[in-house]
């Protein structure tokens, strides 16, 4: 994946004709862009009919289980429910602990996240390890917010029913429309053990871990030491722009930053100018419909831009949809945003000075 990253940028300097290429038409894209769209909107009909809690988690497990191949997104689909299930039944088990003690509820997330970060690296099934821990941390962040146990629980649940159900939409779409194609099981090697060869003794996957834990508990002890809370999404975004080298992951960074630019402005441009006329779901039903085909259009593409569409359908979902009716605040635009641009300067600072990992020296290893 870093190699991909790296290479990303045109030689020539030529960006709007790689541009133009990176959003060429195919067919195949133009099928999981409709995928896309349509559990994506499902999603919104099922969750506002039904006051489903966290509908920017559900509509943005559309674009995260989404893959090329029916195989992918079921093995996506099928990690993603483990992961979360796990995560969030560990999560409810350390609260038992951590819930009004901060002094054992901060290691404990510090925790989590080397865990989660190093088996990202060291497992066959990375992912997995990578969810569980992030959930977890992520998790027991939020846990001083939370006025009252029984309400922490509650919120946990829904968010794991958020996850399940955006997950199972995705899964079966995929299977009924997606047409069958290359990329199977039967065309990868099967592991031979659960970790990589060079799990335990390779220090890179230690330091690895470690420099993402600093940058992601640093936001964390910052935006919690200044009250605001509301740029939560630095935290978030350390852990998800992390790749093996310095190059890959500043590359992924600017994807995620210039994919919120762009959600962010189109959120805005909702929430004030169309918003305060929308009295039913069906024109919700439109204009969220309209997003989704723009970031899945870009999430679709090759693993040079998909990233950046992505995080334009987070970027809109998680402002626009601040409950189950009609709302004006712009205050989550303007947060995420500050969020998502203080957590790229942390990363990419610990990236940059503290081992730094090039992607030259991963190639002659």
């Amino acid at each position: 994946m870093s190699a991909t990253f790296v290479e990303a940028r045109p030689i020539d300097s030529d960006w709007l004709g790689w541009l133009k290429r990176e959003l060429a038409p195919t067919s195949a894209r133009k099928i999981r862009t409709a995928i896309i769209v349509a559990g994506v909107v499902l999603c919104v009909i099922i969750s506002m009919a039904l006051q489903v809690p966290e509908l920017s988690v559900s509509a943005y497990m559309i674009f995260f289980v989404s893959k090329e191949t029916k195989f992918l997104t079921k093995l996506t689909g099928l990690l993603g429910l483990i992961g979360a299930t796990i995560g969030i039944g560990t999560t409810l088990l350390l609260y038992k602990f951590t819930y009004g003690h901060p002094e054992l509820r901060i290691p404990g997330m510090a925790i989590a996240l080397f865990l989660g970060m190093w088996l990202s690296r060291v497992f066959v099934l990375g992912p997995l390890g990578f969810l569980i821990g992030f959930v977890v941390a992520v998790s027991q962040s939020v846990g001083e917010a939370v006025p009252s146990p029984e309400l922490l629980v509650r919120g946990l649940l829904w968010l794991w029913v958020a996850i399940v159900y955006g997950a199972a939409v995705t899964v079966v779409l995929n299977l009924l429309f997606l047409p069958d194609g290359a990329g199977s099981a039967a065309h990868s090697p099967k592991p031979k053990s659960l970790f990589v060869s060079d799990a335990f003794t390779n220090p890179a996957h230690v330091h690895f871990a470690l420099k993402v834990t600093f940058a992601e508990m640093f936001c964390y002890i910052f935006y919690s030491a200044i009250d605001w809370s509301g740029i939560h999404t630095a935290f978030i975004t350390c852990t998800f722009i992390a790749l093996e080298s310095t190059e890959a992951t500043l590359y992924k960074g600017t994807l995620r930053f210039v994919g919120c630019l762009i959600g962010g402005a189109l959120a805005l441009f909702s929430i004030v100018f169309l918003m305060p006329h929308m009295a039913t779901i069906a024109s919700l039903v439109v204009l969220v419909a309209c997003a989704a085909a723009i970031a899945g259009w870009v999430a679709t593409g090759s693993e040079r831009i998909s990233y950046a569409g992505l995080q334009l359908a987070f970027a809109f979902f998680y402002s626009v949809f601040q409950g189950y009716a009609p709302d004006t605040d712009l205050d989550n635009v303007r947060n995420r945003v500050v969020g998502i641009l203080f957590g790229l300067i942390v990363t990419g600072l610990v990236f940059q000075y503290i081992w730094p990992e090039r992607a030259s020296q991963r190639n002659s290893k």
